[in-house]
């Protein structure tokens, strides 16, 4: 049976229904999801609003290092069945969702849980992805803690 890898950057909305449904499998009894939501009010530093956040990525390369991803979440959790990992490009409103990670599995407790947590973990660290914080303190790029080391 295929393990299915759903890989995407995209403008459009996300239906996480759509992506669920293409991961689960005949033998699929569990699925652990994370969505990244656009906040309306940020505490990083001073707490500020934030109008909107404009999401930019570079394709080739954040489509390919999103591979790398799930490839070492196959690799750590080969109970996984099917995995989604698509992030949202453009302007995004508070409320809207950015991010989709979602691992499907036979069992709950076959790593799930883990795996998509450590999608989320790795999209951060190594998929070129970024982000320009529109609101009350004006215009900020965001940048990641992680900067990715020849390799990586």
């Amino acid at each position: 049976m295929d393990s299915p890898t759903i890989i995407s950057i995209t403008d459009r909305e996300l239906d996480m229904d759509a992506l669920l449904a293409q991961i689960t499998l005949p033998t699929t009894g569990a699925a652990a999801i994370f969505a990244g939501i656009v906040r309306g009010e940020t505490s990083r530093g001073d707490t500020h609003k934030t109008e909107y956040l404009d999401y930019e990525a570079y394709q080739p390369m954040a489509e390919e290092k999103m591979r790398q991803v799930a490839e070492e979440i196959r690799k750590k959790w080969p109970s996984v069945e099917g995995i989604v990992i698509v992030q949202r490009t453009g302007r995004l409103y508070p409320g809207t969702p950015s991010t989709i990670i979602a691992c499907s599995s036979a069992h709950r407790d076959s790593g799930v849980f883990e795996a998509a947590r450590y999608g989320i973990d790795r999209l951060k660290e190594i998929v070129p992805i970024w982000k320009k914080e529109i609101g009350s303190l004006g215009e900020k790029w965001i940048e990641g803690k992680y900067h990715p080391k020849p390799g990586e």
